[in-house]
């Protein structure tokens, strides 16, 4: 019996295409991988062969390093054929960062959801020059040490905007169980939450291939974050619940292209690990919280590993995301100490 019939996860091919190539994944679509300056160094990108034109997912940052590599897959592996559509997943910078230098230099028509265009256009607008009081308030909630919060106080945020390119007035949308025509084939839209608000997958209907975006990945954990815009968000809950909707579509038979890492089969044992990666760091917190602690103090319980300084804001809001669930699930109480951190404690 091989991986495949038994549902363990396979990855067709283990080696990804060089910068400015491309690897024919499945008939008529194009994998391309393009950079990213952070720990998780690169995004993967779709091609979809419309004919007389392609059909892109998803972009990468919004710099001059990804534009040019883009200018040279349109030349080179997409045989300077126009990109007359693009599709975003979802709203995060390394899916959406190009999406309007696509419209607006390239031409190319914008399908996203209603929510990730919305997030999208609204965060390119809102630039900080220094952190803003909700933001410390939320750093300090969490448990940031005050020494690190007064740096932090000082130096200019993360501005999605940094990395984003400012999106044109217009895009067309897609919701959920609609079908769209790309590459050949026809696809339903599926959405997930969690990861990222009204996040698109397209499942084509011959069952043949899924594109997941960041809701279905391989070998990691997509981020579930807790942000200061809404604090006493659940993230975790709507995880969970997207992975109960999308399990009952999983068949070992679908390749899935997934927005990280590599393409694979076996989405229904993915998909178990997906949820169960979840519910086991919530049993390691609740027992690592019988004592008081702060978000920052459940990383060792959370992440089994040391958490270095390039990724501790992606710890500290999948923390909070973690605790807050306890919260909501009545599983927890929270108090807040006198140094405006809040203290998580099992009931």
């Amino acid at each position: 019996m091989n991986e495949m019939s038994n549902g363990m996860i396979h990855y067709p091919l283990e080696v990804p295409p060089e910068p400015g190539q491309a690897i024919e994944i499945s008939e008529g679509i194009l994998w391309l991988r393009f950079e990213l300056p952070m720990a998780l160094d690169h995004v993967n990108v779709f091609a979809l062969d419309d004919g007389d034109s392609w059909t892109v997912i998803d972009t990468g940052f919004d710099n001059e390093k990804t534009r040019s590599a883009w200018r040279a897959a349109m030349a080179g592996p997409l045989g300077g054929k126009p990109v007359s559509r693009l599709i975003v997943t979802h709203h995060h910078p390394d899916h959406m960062g190009l999406a309007g230098w696509f419209q607006s230099e390239i031409g190319a028509e914008l399908v996203t959801t209603r929510t990730a265009w919305l997030m999208a256009r609204m965060m390119t607008l809102d630039n900080q020059v220094t952190p803003p009081t909700e933001l410390l308030n939320f750093w300090r909630g969490a448990g940031m040490d005050a020494a690190t919060l007064a740096v932090r106080a000082t130096e200019r945020p993360f501005n999605f905007a940094d990395v984003v390119s400012q999106l044109p007035l217009g895009y067309t949308r897609v919701k959920a169980d609609d079908v769209i025509t790309i590459g050949g084939r026809e696809w339903i839209v599926r959405i997930g939450h969690g990861h990222a608000p009204e996040h698109a997958t397209f499942w084509s209907t011959d069952g043949e291939v899924v594109l997941g975006g960041d809701q279905l990945l391989p070998s990691i954990s997509p981020n579930l974050g807790v942000y200061a815009t809404e604090p006493d968000a659940d993230p975790v809950s709507e995880w969970l619940e997207s992975c109960e909707y999308l399990s009952q579509f999983a068949t070992t038979k679908q390749l899935v292209l997934p927005g990280h890492k590599l393409p694979f089969t076996g989405l229904p044992k993915r998909m178990f690990q997906l949820m169960d990666n979840h519910h086991g760091a919530l049993d390691r917190l609740a027992k690592h919280i019988e004592d008081p602690k702060t978000a920052v103090e459940c990383f060792t319980p959370l992440f089994k590993r040391a958490i270095s300084e390039n990724v501790f804001g992606m710890a500290l809001v999948e923390a909070m995301a973690h605790v807050n669930h306890l919260w909501k699930a009545d599983l927890a109480t929270r108090v807040l100490r006198e140094d405006g951190a809040w203290l998580w404690q099992r009931k």
